[in-house]
């Protein structure tokens, strides 16, 4: 069976940029599902060690770093995924090696999902302008001011950019994520 469930992303390999802050079951269920589909994934931080995820009000889990910003480069990935968390792309989006490795990604029409507070990265990358997208609703002024055509829904996908809300989201927003990453490098209209 080429395309069952458990192989559908074989060969595939994702980065997940995060650095303290992150929610936790933002990366854990994605990461879940990817693995679950073959993709092999590796977290991406500003430095080397751990970083702390934000488990809904308090602080959750620390997680190892697989490879730091600093010494990686977005060729080496089929796909990112942008776990949210209020610190977490507050931070990225002011770190200019977060927001290039970002952008790579989408220079290179590679598929990008972002979830909850993740989409914040992306303005500061300068990738959202013409997009049709959603976040957490907090957002909606900073993705509209940056050119995004923001919409409250579960799930959007525009040309490999998948995009939701918040936690509640995960079944659909992993649902997509594995389907455009699956598809590959998507062609911007």
């Amino acid at each position: 069976m080429p395309d069952s469930d458990s192989t559908r992303l074989q060969g595939k390999k994702v980065a997940i940029l995060v650095t303290d802050g992150f929610e936790q079951v933002e990366l854990t269920e994605p990461r879940k599902a990817l693995h679950d589909a073959g993709a092999r994934t590796e977290v991406v931080a500003p430095r080397a060690g751990k970083v702390k995820a934000w488990k809904t009000k308090d602080w959750g889990d620390q997680f190892d770093v697989d490879r730091d910003l600093h010494t990686v480069d977005a060729e080496a990935y089929d796909a990112l995924l942008l776990p949210g968390g209020v610190m977490n792309p507050d931070h990225l989006r002011m770190n200019t090696s977060a927001t290039r490795f970002v952008k790579a990604f989408f220079d290179a029409k590679k598929p990008v999902a972002a979830i909850c507070h993740g989409p914040w990265t992306l303005i500061d990358a300068g990738v959202v302008k013409g997009r049709r997208m959603t976040s957490w609703p907090s957002l909606q002024t900073d993705l509209r001011n940056a050119g995004a055509d923001w919409v409250d829904e579960e799930v959007v996908v525009d040309q490999g950019l998948v995009t939701s809300r918040k936690p509640d989201d995960l079944p659909a927003f992993n649902a997509k994520m594995l389907e455009e990453f699956a598809e590959g490098r998507h062609a911007r209209s």
